[in-house]
């Protein structure tokens, strides 16, 4: 394996703990309102406290922002590099005969 992408798995290995509580609260506050506010009937003021979480307000105004920009900065971290390590996973494989083309 590539020094590179040695360095890739490294530090997609080392971001992982630090994006998964902010991207776990933020995908299951989203889920949560749409899905109680649509098919469970609630009011928008009865589950307004699940976009407080999942905006970042709880944090106050002024790291509000901060909050969003990290958390989608995060996300798109680790996409990008999942998908580098795994497309070189799946290209190995396939080079080795292992996957289809």
């Amino acid at each position: 394996m590539s020094k590179p992408l040695v360095l890739v798995r490294r530090l997609h290995a080392a971001m992982a703990p630090v994006v998964l509580a902010p991207l776990l609260l933020t995908v299951c506050s989203g889920m949560s309102y749409r899905l109680l506010k649509d098919w469970g009937g609630l009011s928008r003021d009865q589950v307004h406290w699940l976009m407080v979480l999942h905006e970042g307000e709880w944090l106050g105004s002024w790291a509000e922002p901060i909050y969003v920009l990290l958390n989608g900065l995060g996300l798109l971290w680790m996409l990008a590099t999942g998908a580098t390590l795994a497309g070189r996973a799946l290209l190995r494989k396939w080079g080795q005969g292992e996957v289809a083309p």
